[in-house]
């Protein structure tokens, strides 16, 4: 029999995609560990929220992420692709550049998240335009906030203007990349710092083992 929804959902419409995450981690997570997921992404996201409407989407996303991102913490050490973290204040600008320009020149060669300490409400305007400039397109980038799983699971956390908010969890390789932070910031400006931290990526991807 089919468990009904549970009614700490603060939406119904994430129902659907409680079910949906509950039956594509069947025997890994409980539906209860599903539900309990998405309905605190959903209230993470919501803190921030311009478009309400796109809520229920948002939420089901990023606890896709935090399950996958789960499901590696509990996997045994040094075990598949290594992931990388880019973490700063508000994942609006200088984190999202770099795992855009990451995941693009990595070449599938690690799993690239990034998340910010106190999230914004949306990515910056001049932060797409001068990725778009590079080559990458961000169509469904957000800002996603910090969580336990996401941190727990990665390989390697390269913090970025967070202060003392970054994460600091033992036996994780920790960077620190003392790049600008664009927000408001002038166009060349933002490309300036998109220019910084691609040569950062040139330089971490050459400190990766080749598989």
């Amino acid at each position: 029999m089919t468990a009904s929804p549970s009614p700490a959902l603060p939406d119904q419409r994430l129902a659907t995609g409680a079910a949906r995450l509950a039956t594509r981690h069947a025997g890994h997570f409980s539906p209860e560990t599903v539900q309990h997921l998405l309905a605190d992404s959903y209230q993470r996201l919501a803190r921030t929220a311009q478009v309400p409407t796109h809520l229920v989407v948002l939420a089901e996303r990023l606890t896709a992420e935090r399950l996958d991102a789960l499901a590696r913490a509990h996997a045994a050490p040094g075990s598949g692709v290594p992931r990388v973290l880019f973490v700063c204040s508000h994942n609006a600008g200088r984190s999202q550049m770099a795992a855009a320009l990451l995941g693009l020149r990595a070449g599938g060669r690690v799993i690239v998240s990034s998340a910010g300490t106190d999230p914004a409400a949306e990515v910056e305007p001049e932060v797409a335009q001068v990725l778009v400039e590079a080559g990458v397109a961000l169509h469904d980038a957000y800002p996603k906030p910090l969580t336990d799983e996401v941190i727990q699971a990665a390989d390697i956390v390269v913090t970025m203007g967070c202060g003392d908010a970054c994460p600091v969890v033992p036996g994780r390789r920790y960077l620190d990349w003392p790049v600008a932070d664009p927000e408001g910031a002038p166009i060349n400006a933002v490309r300036t710092i998109r220019d910084q931290i691609d040569t950062h990526i040139t330089e971490l991807l050459a400190s990766l083992p080749r598989t």
